[in-house]
């Protein structure tokens, strides 16, 4: 069942965050359709987040999605190289954002394969922000897109799997050393004993 507006409308990010873990993401691009469940989420909200890209509710052309209403992509680029995928959550003007960091792919694995010039699968195929992307056909040409329109090549699916509190590990984001006292926080989530994680930073 794809997951509806009220999923991605509210603004407890974090808690959004620990929910889209077991969720899946579908991709569908010249009709091949490549699923992925999400295991490894981090947790971004303005203003007051200072590694959040819309900081103190900076605005700015590549910003622009995260202040929509739940439901859509936001997606940029990382070192002119990596496509970055992150769901936007809250309502509209509340620029929250939750990254994918990892995800375990589930079906037309030989697509996702393909996709990373890999002759057999090994847990990098999917384990990381920017190789997930890769593996589901994402780019900053979708960012912006939404979730919830009946056309959209991209939406995230609930299958039924829930992942309990004592199965997520928490510890600080990857990557924000700049943000200071908010570099600490604990808004990276991994679901625990999953081999498709990005590794331990």
């Amino acid at each position: 069942m794809r997951l509806t507006k009220s999923f991605y409308i509210r603004e407890d990010v974090v808690q959004v965050s620990k929910d889209l873990l077991g969720k899946c993401i579908v991709t569908n691009f010249n009709n091949q359709i490549t699923v992925g469940k999400i295991v490894e989420t981090e947790a971004y909200r303005a203003p007051d987040d200072k590694a959040c890209h819309a900081y103190n509710n900076k605005l700015t052309e590549r910003t622009k999605p995260t202040f929509e209403e739940g439901g859509v992509a936001y997606v940029y680029l990382c070192y002119g190289i990596h496509h970055m995928f992150n769901v936007v959550t809250a309502p509209k003007g509340i620029a929250h954002a939750i990254l994918i960091r990892g995800i375990e792919p589930i079906e037309n694995v030989e697509v996702m394969l393909q996709r990373r010039n890999f002759s057999k699968l090994k847990y990098n195929l999917t384990a990381g922000p920017g190789t997930l992307t890769k593996a589901l056909g994402i780019s900053t040409a979708h960012t912006g897109m939404s979730f919830l329109e009946k056309e959209s090549p991209i939406w995230i699916e609930d299958r039924g799997e829930v992942i309990l509190e004592k199965d997520i590990i928490t510890s600080p984001r990857v990557g924000v050393g700049y943000a200071e006292e908010c570099a600490l926080w604990d808004w990276r989530f991994r679901i625990k004993d999953s081999k498709w994680t990005s590794k331990a930073k």
